[in-house]
């Protein structure tokens, strides 16, 4: 059965929940994957602002959707089913089926020549984009979506920058997040042993150049690292993107970049993005040997050194009196608390708060806020990849021991055993290594390497 599409007033995001989320926030687009790492094959949940959303390809449509992640008939989330053969999605419980365009096209239990209502029986659909390598999708009524422009970096649309990726779910707000990577001086301390140094800290003296409802500018001219790697500019973009942006002499142009999407009151996802335009073909060369599951692995442990604290932080902030009470609850003795001061203040003239009203959960232990696999690795095309490689590996690994044991055994305490021994040694060797990789995709430590003694 084929139904006639339904009128636009449907598709128009009229009835949007969350209706308390000030426009600053909702009428905004926002990094939901990388294009990288979605599968066509497959529906995809992913909650914005609290709302549900289903992410799926429109095969005959050529483009990635996104609905509200309920079927107007009985209301189960769409991202349960499937794309059917003909491309469309098709809910799990009673088989109605959806265009691209939200239109239902069956429904399998209504005779031919029934009378089904097009306005009730479509789904509701966001509007979609696709830019720098991510799929964005606009929080608030579609028709609103054209009056706001993609959070972009424009630099990236310069040729020759060499970036590497990551994401992550994180235990805490998206303003959490934001005030952290916007927090240059707590590299040294916090990220001592992985990308800081404590010997490298001292005087941050940051200045604001420019601030107004679009977010802020700054610029910290010594830079990092004593003044090693040049003065390092800085822009948030409100309500989610910022970027810090150096040049270090002789070596690279370097930016950090980060996207804090909000998802639910104390959870937000993290896309990071690391591009490089380096000076010599060699460090680019390097780095692309290195395999991106790799290179997660070593993100996970950079974001772990703060994430347990940074949880709970949070929850005290919030009991202080929150934004409002910043200058009372935190006592901000230098300049380099600038950016983090800026960003409150946007919050307070400008923005407001993503979830106003709601409290934050209750606190996590330390299990949950050191998952990578439900936080990350199922997500991601590389790393769900590596972890069923490597369990193959370990067992074929396993495998070969078992002979050369044997072997070993056999030959005795003589010299002929010797290259069996050694052998055996690798093999145990590499099978530990290859368990070690698994379980990094999978959890963190709970020990920061800051901490560690030498």
């Amino acid at each position: 059965m084929s139904l006639p599409p339904s009128p636009e007033s449907t598709n128009s995001g009229e009835g949007v929940p969350n209706s308390r989320t000030p426009a600053s926030w909702m009428e905004r687009w926002y990094p939901v994957a990388f294009l990288k790492d979605l599968d066509r094959r497959q529906p995809l949940p992913f909650t914005l602002l609290d709302q549900d959303l289903v992410i799926w390809w429109d095969g005959p449509g050529g483009a990635w959707r996104a609905f509200d992640d309920v079927c107007p008939h009985r209301l189960v989330p769409l991202s349960e089913g499937r794309i059917n053969a003909t491309g469309a999605l098709e809910c799990p419980y009673h088989g109605w089926t959806f265009a691209g365009s939200g239109e239902c096209l069956t429904v399998p239990q209504a005779a031919a020549g029934a009378t089904i209502s097009p306005a009730r029986s479509c789904a509701r659909r966001r509007e979609t984009a696709t830019a720098q390598g991510l799929l964005f999708v606009f929080a608030g009524a579609a028709d609103r979506a054209e009056a706001q422009p993609l959070p972009l970096v424009p630099l990236l649309e310069e040729p020759g920058w060499l970036v590497q990726d990551t994401f992550r779910d994180l235990p805490y707000d998206a303003l959490t997040l934001l005030e952290n990577v916007l927090d240059v001086s707590h590299v040294p301390f916090t990220h001592h042993a992985t990308v800081g140094r404590r010997e490298n800290a001292g005087p941050v003296e940051l200045e604001l150049t420019a601030s107004d409802a679009d977010g802020f500018s700054g610029i910290w001219a010594e830079g990092p690292r004593r003044g090693k790697l040049g003065t390092q500019y800085t822009r948030f973009c409100a309500p989610s993107l910022m970027w810090h942006e150096l040049t270090a002499p002789g070596f690279a142009r370097i930016l950090t970049v980060v996207y804090a999407t909000p998802i639910r009151r104390g959870e937000c996802r993290l896309f990071a993005r690391f591009p490089f335009q380096f000076q010599s073909p060699w460090p680019a060369r390097l780095l692309g040997l290195r395999p991106e599951w790799l290179q997660h692995i070593g993100n996970h442990r950079v974001l772990e050194d703060d994430q347990i604290f940074l949880h709970w932080q949070e929850r005290v902030l919030e009991q202080r009196g929150g934004s409002e009470e910043l200058s009372r609850s935190c006592y901000l003795a230098t300049p380099s608390d600038r950016y983090v001061q800026a960003l409150h203040a946007w919050v307070l003239d400008h923005g407001g708060l993503p979830f106003p009203g709601q409290p934050l959960p209750p606190r996590l232990d330390d299990d949950p806020l050191l998952d990578r696999w439900q936080s990350h690795s199922r997500h991601c095309r590389s790393c769900r990849g590596a972890d069923r490689g490597l369990g193959r590996a370990h067992s074929v690994v396993s495998l070969l021991a078992l002979p050369v044991l044997v072997i070993l055994v056999w030959c005795g305490p003589t010299l002929a055993a010797l290259p069996w021994a050694l052998a055996l040694v690798l093999l145990l060797g590499l099978r530990w290594q290859l368990g070690r990789w698994r379980q990094q995709l999978r959890q963190g430590e709970r020990r920061p390497p800051r901490n560690q003694l030498a």
